[in-house]
């Protein structure tokens, strides 16, 4: 760690986090006890809620910078797995007192570009002290036109199943940097862990389209078990079809980790059939690569059956991230 702050909690509060809530009228430029804001005639406010631990989440040796935009992109992701806008956000902080300024102040920093990139702002939150790891946590808030927003649970069974970008380039980075993989091009796999691309300009523009969405956090297979489960069916998904990164797809245990590894912050989504012309125009427009990867069937609510790319089913030793 670095040398100790002497600022004090309304000093730090003053350097660091004040300039944050510049562009935010509702946050009151942090003088009072909470902020103050109206939501729009015709939207609804969308509010997700992340935390992430030292140790568990990132390891305390990342870069402070990384630390605050996967903090914040990760409920960015909740958002657009919502369809909704962003549109401000409160943090807190419990940091151990060996945390010094020069790791808050790249802490500050990380949050500053990435509210510039995703037009969000800081609203408030809470700055505290802690025996433990560096526990951070964010409250995002969104905005969805009434009634439009995007929900996990489907009344429809035989929808394809979609999904954004690429799955498992976290996982693969993780092993990197822990050291237990060696793969040429690694660095793009690590930038994936510590900076996910949360789909904010996918997400809203799902509204009419897919009628479930989720995002991809604990792993592929472990949240399309819960979209399933949710919508009381089961789920098939093609493995073969998943795009991963090219050092998986040709190791069976590779794709295995990429499959339920997490950390992804992909959409993962069902759409009916007619929407396939749709959902390519708008992976045109964006960028963003959107691949149809399985189908929701009649079963058990949740089950998720992986079929390898000869068709036979692909035993995984797990299905994805659990915390407890």
């Amino acid at each position: 760690m670095t040398t100790p702050s002497h600022l004090g909690e309304f000093g730090r509060i003053n350097r660091y986090f004040k300039p944050l809530a510049a562009g935010f009228a509702g946050a009151r430029g942090l003088t009072d006890d909470a902020a103050v804001f109206g939501v729009p005639e015709g939207q609804e406010l969308v509010v997700t809620t992340d935390a992430m631990v030292a140790g568990v989440h990132f390891l305390a040796s990342d870069p402070p910078g990384d630390v605050a935009a996967k903090l914040l992109r990760a409920n960015l992701s909740d958002l657009a797995a919502m369809g909704a806008e962003p549109l401000a956000y409160t943090l807190i902080t419990a940091l151990p007192k060996d945390v010094g300024e020069d790791w808050l102040a790249a802490f500050a920093a990380g949050l500053a570009e990435d509210q510039a990139r995703f037009g969000i702002h800081l609203a408030g939150g809470d700055s505290v002290s802690t025996l433990g790891p560096i526990l951070l946590s964010v409250t995002a808030f969104g905005l969805v036109p009434r009634g439009q927003a995007l929900p996990r649970r489907s009344e429809r069974v035989g929808d394809p199943v979609f999904v954004t970008g690429t799955i498992g380039d976290a996982a693969l980075g993780l092993q990197a940097v822990l050291g237990t993989l060696a793969i040429p091009a690694v660095e793009p796999l690590v930038t994936r862990l510590r900076r996910p691309d949360p789909r904010v300009n996918v997400g809203p523009r799902l509204r009419g389209l897919a009628v479930s969405c989720i995002d991809v956090s604990d792993g592929l297979v472990a949240d399309l078990g819960h979209l399933a489960e949710e919508s009381g069916c089961a789920a098939v998904l093609h493995a073969g079809r998943v795009p991963v990164p090219a050092a998986a797809a040709g190791d069976p245990a590779l794709l295995a980790c990429a499959l339920t590894g997490g950390d992804d912050y992909e959409l993962l989504f069902t759409a009916p059939e007619a929407a396939r012309g749709a959902l390519a125009d708008l992976s045109r427009d964006t960028g963003v690569p959107i691949t149809e990867i399985g189908r929701t069937v009649e079963g058990p609510a949740g089950r998720v059956e992986v079929l390898d790319a000869a068709g036979a089913p692909l035993d995984l030793p797990r299905r994805g991230w659990d915390h407890f």
